[in-house]
């Protein structure tokens, strides 16, 4: 069987930003949604006795769901289920635990109503108390993370000066794509056509003069390369 995670990827990406608010109700009060002898077919209440014969009223709130037989046979059968509606605000502390949804073959995971973020995105001085995050899955262990959105997008620069006429200058980074579309190359200021006048591989640009027309070219002493690139 083939398992999917929770997860938000970048094509999906979804920026989403949390806020913190005070946890379900854990004191007070809450009073019985009805006494009767059978409970409403859906989210009713069951009445029950204990050991020396107090009534009490069980019934679900705050996301679960309690559905009683709407036409019994023989007994009443009350079933509690996952799902519904929050009616306080809820917090679950996973402590050191591990908190895991397992999306089995076709099983999808589906988050409406998401806010559009128009606000200031988090610094690393600024990460844990304001501005926003992107969420991302770590493929070797499965754990949802977050990651500045400044990290998202990594840009890099480099310039070299050949030193002779004929001799290329070293265009090397370990950063550098071996993608075209991510990679600009200039030569005193003049973009040089990609798979032309350079060929890309992880880590490095090569320069490509040439003699045939119309892309002949060739280095000489001085020219400045600028490489450019996003990763």
């Amino acid at each position: 069987m083939k398992n999917k995670f929770l997860k938000l990827g970048l094509a999906l990406i979804a920026v989403m930003t949390f806020s913190l608010s005070n946890a379900q109700q854990t004191t007070g009060d809450v009073g019985a949604i009805e006494k009767v002898g059978k409970s409403t077919e859906l989210n009713g209440t069951i009445r029950v006795i204990d050991n020396k014969g107090t009534k009490k009223y069980l019934q679900v709130k705050n996301g679960l769901t309690l559905l009683t037989d709407a036409t019994p046979d023989g007994g009443i059968v009350s079933t509690w289920q996952l799902g519904g509606t929050l009616t306080d605000a809820t917090n679950i502390a996973t402590g050191a635990n591990e908190f895991k949804i397992t999306l089995d073959t076709g099983g999808t995971f589906v988050l409406d109503g998401v806010l559009q973020e128009t606000g200031v995105a988090a610094t690393a001085g600024t990460l844990d108390t304001s501005g926003y995050t992107i969420l991302v899955r770590d493929e070797a262990t499965g754990e949802t993370k977050k990651l500045l959105a400044t990290d998202l997008v990594q840009a890099g620069q480099l310039t070299a000066t050949a030193t002779a006429d004929g001799t290329a200058p070293t265009l090397a980074d370990v950063s550098i794509p071996a993608i075209y579309q991510k990679v600009w190359v200039y030569r005193n200021g003049a973009k040089l056509l990609a798979n032309v006048d350079y060929t890309v591989a992880a880590g490095a640009v090569t320069l490509v003069p040439s003699a045939t027309a119309p892309n002949d070219w060739a280095i000489y002493a001085d020219d400045v390369f600028e490489v450019q690139w996003i990763n």
